[in-house]
């Protein structure tokens, strides 16, 4: 079974490191890195890279709108040539709170935006000139200095509602989805392979909490982790409403608004924990990642939550998932 790792906004820069070259030494698939509002991903994968030299490495995601498609195309070809052919690009549309928060940019028609991205990228990256002329964007006259390393990087489109997941099978070599019941995404999995007529590599982020005290520290974890996202989320928590989750979102906004972020986690039930995330022992981590992996999903993409001390919650992660600890040798997997 392919097996990947997301490192990210819980994690210092050198704590990604750290983890990424103990995962290096193992049979990890990928290596994944976001980009919200702290680091920047094409220079943390550039990093990454150097300290695992083996494993494929990801953007989970970079967005559409906080630089422009050739700027895209620049930073995964850089990566791509870095790292020796390894890169898989993960985009996504994010969300207008951090589009128009963060990076000032009016957030609009993702989905043109998204498709016209993915043209140009794929038309930079092939070392062909850029002539383009598409309803948002208008290039011409350039090509590339560079060329990756990779005839074609791989594009992965982060996905949420369906309009996204149709434009995922239709342009791009994978999908990566995020808080998504395993029973809703085995559905849709089978639906999009029918319409489409065509296979990509389903990829779904899974909120990861290990910790050998079940009933404590790693479900609570992964309830704040879920209840943040359903609380800052529109896109999230109106999904999670229209499946079967509308109470729980429901009472996580009404908490948020009133309240803060400090007990929210509180309203994330026994049944959307199980639905949405592997937390829990060791052996319990395993076979709820079987229900994913039996859903249908090609990658999963273990999201670490550190749990108290770092270094020591990764040990347990890593040995958990990928049969070593910190410092450890090369790992067999999942079985």
């Amino acid at each position: 079974m392919r097996l990947s790792c997301s490192l990210g906004s819980l994690l210092s820069i050198n704590e990604i490191l750290s983890c990424a070259k103990t995962l290096s030494e193992t049979d990890v698939d990928t290596i994944w890195v976001p980009e919200t509002w702290g680091m920047e991903s094409f220079a943390m994968l550039g990093a990454v890279s150097a300290v695992a030299p083996s494993p494929r490495i990801g953007s989970s995601i970079v967005n559409v709108y906080s630089r422009s498609p050739a700027a895209i195309a620049m930073g995964a070809t850089t990566v791509d040539t870095l790292s020796g052919g390894r890169l898989l690009l993960g985009i996504g549309a994010s969300s207008p709170a951090i589009v128009e928060g963060l990076h000032g940019v009016r957030y609009g028609k993702p989905l043109r935006r998204m498709r016209e991205t993915v043209e140009i990228v794929r038309l930079a990256t092939s070392g062909r000139r850029v002539d383009y002329e598409g309803e948002l964007f208008s290039l011409s006259g350039f090509r590339l200095l560079t060329r990756p390393v990779q005839d074609s990087i791989p594009i992965y489109l982060a996905a949420v509602n369906r309009g996204m997941v149709r434009l995922a099978w239709d342009v791009g070599d994978g999908v990566i989805f995020y808080l998504r019941p395993a029973d809703e995404m085995g559905r849709t999995i089978r639906a999009m392979r029918k319409e489409s007529g065509r296979r990509i590599d389903v990829a779904c982020q899974l909120i990861t909490c290990v910790s050998d005290d079940e009933e404590g520290a790693a479900m609570e974890r992964a309830r704040r982790t879920i209840a943040f996202y359903v609380a800052v989320g529109d896109v999230y928590r109106n999904f999670l409403s229209a499946n079967g989750f509308a109470d729980e979102a429901a009472s996580i906004y009404g908490e948020y608004r009133s309240s803060g972020l400090a007990g929210v986690h509180r309203h994330v039930s026994d049944s959307m924990l199980d639905a949405l995330a592997v937390c829990g022992t060791p052996k319990s981590c395993k076979k709820r990642l079987g229900a994913f992996r039996d859903a249908g999903l090609d990658l999963p993409i273990l999201q670490f939550n550190p749990i108290g001390n770092v270094a020591e919650s990764f040990a347990l992660f890593a040995e958990t998932f990928f049969g070593c600890g910190v410092g450890g040798g090369g790992g067999g997997g999942m079985p």
